[in-house]
């Protein structure tokens, strides 16, 4: 019996009993004027990266091959030569699955199943297979079947026979047959539209809790960055916590939030986030736009990229190509900090000049994850760019004044306390512009600045 992963939808391709599926990795190098745009990086960066999706599933790596595509081939997106060359490299290495790095028609993976006699699976049916592993919430496994029955219904039932999705799956799906796809395609329509009704309950939640926060004086942080590239160790790093931080691509998925602390005391929320990588189906943006939300909200963003990564600035291009779908305007980037990670990993010749182009753009700091270096001067950045508009104030509050007191915490950071001689008591406030306003009204002349400088001299 094959193994399911009935969480988050995917199927395990590891056998019970038996050894892990061995596969061919497929890079395939489209060269026409319709080529995505990562048709434009490294052609062995982009199949180091498939072979990274397929490990993740566990796939013994049987072959890596390049395919040039000049002219997209209608019925098996391959040239006639190269899918027989690929057929006698199935049976020389007794391959089982075939894993495409490329969009497939449901026709062309058919047609190439036949061909090759394996199963064929493209990048969005491998990445949606990661998804349903790494997805631990509820809401993971909801935004992660959602993204499944989308890609499912384009291709039906026939198509997913290969994975056994026939019967079992989500428990909905019938046998195969003509007979059935109409009814497949009404009944997984049903489940969408359940799913989806499901999601915007969440995003509802979400929002209250954001509400939330925002009476609670923390602003948020958000982590975004491409899948690997150390998010989640930075996330370890700053906040001490144990999450799952591994060598692997698309590690994390469901959003992770701890309240730390920084250098002059200011306490804010750190989100750690899926990671993002290129040719990625906007369905599949959609179905996490839930989790996603949480960029849109923060304060501040920190797009983590993997410096040491052959293709860093076209990682980079592919994150902020994302967030332009996401919404976030070009007011919002001026909230974005690149953290350009894994220095420790460069050599000394490379690290020189990259410290040196570092130096050059504003907003942008080195760290190394793993070894700490760098960590301190990013969050005095992020403590200087969160309080660049907000000032220190003083306010004196008669002793029976309580209601001032909850005002404070509840629209402010207090800093300190202290009762003076004459029963007062001297509050030390950090608040921002908006909040400045309503302060003054509120308290009028027992409130006075004393600013930022001198907040960090103390």
């Amino acid at each position: 019996m094959r193994s399911r992963n009935t969480t988050g939808g995917g199927v395990d391709f590891q056998i019970e009993g038996k050894a892990a599926t061995r596969a061919i990795v497929l890079q395939v190098d489209r060269r026409d004027r319709n080529a995505p745009p990562s048709a434009d990086r490294d052609v062995a960066a982009r199949l180091d990266e498939a072979v990274g999706l397929a490990l993740a599933i566990d796939l013994e790596i049987a072959d890596r091959i390049i395919a040039p595509v000049t002219a997209p081939k209608p019925a098996t997106l391959l040239g006639s030569g190269k899918v027989e060359e690929i057929a006698e490299r199935v049976k020389e290495t007794e391959a089982e699955l075939v894993v495409v790095n490329a969009q497939l028609t449901p026709v062309q993976q058919r047609n190439l199943e036949k061909a090759w006699g394996a199963k064929v699976l493209d990048r969005t049916g491998l990445i949606l297979e990661i998804f349903g592993r790494r997805a631990s919430t509820r809401e993971g496994a909801m935004q992660v079947e959602l993204a499944h029955l989308q890609y499912q219904k384009s291709r039906l039932v026939r198509s997913w026979t290969h994975l056994e999705r026939q019967r079992g799956g989500f428990g909905f799906l019938g046998g195969p047959g003509e007979s059935q796809l109409e009814a497949d395609r009404r009944l997984i329509q049903e489940r969408i539209s359940r799913i989806e009704k499901q999601l915007e309950s969440v995003v509802k939640t979400r929002s209250l809790h954001r509400k939330g926060r925002a009476r609670v004086p923390y602003p948020v942080v958000a982590l975004v960055g491409y899948t690997n590239a150390g998010k989640s160790t930075l996330f370890n790093r700053l906040s001490g916590a144990g999450v799952l931080a591994k060598d692997l691509l698309f590690a994390t998925l469901d959003p992770t939030m701890r309240v730390i602390a920084l250098p002059h005391g200011r306490k804010v929320i750190l989100s750690d986030t899926v990671g993002f990588i290129s040719d990625l189906p906007t369905s599949l943006i959609a179905a996490f736009r839930a989790t996603l939300e949480e960029v849109l909200s923060a304060d501040l963003i920190l797009h983590v990229r993997d410096i040491s990564h052959a293709d860093t600035d076209a990682q980079s291009e592919d994150v902020n190509h994302v967030l332009a779908e996401l919404g976030i305007d070009e007011v919002r980037r001026g909230r974005v900090i690149e953290v350009w990670n894994k220095l420790d990993l460069l050599p000394p010749e490379e690290r020189a000049a990259r410290e040196a182009q570092a130096l050059r753009r504003p907003g942008c700091v080195m760290v190394s994850a793993v070894t700490g270096e760098g960590v301190t001067p990013l969050l005095e950045l992020i403590e200087g760019r969160l309080g660049a508009e907000d000032t220190v104030y003083e306010i004196a509050l008669a002793p029976e004044d309580g209601a001032g007191q909850a005002w404070l915490h509840d629209r402010g950071e207090v800093l300190g306390r202290r009762n003076c001689s004459d029963g007062r008591i001297l509050m030390k406030v950090r608040l921002g512009a908006d909040k400045a306003g309503q302060a003054s009204a509120r308290f009028g002349a027992a409130m006075r600045a004393l600013g930022a400088r001198r907040l960090a001299a103390e």
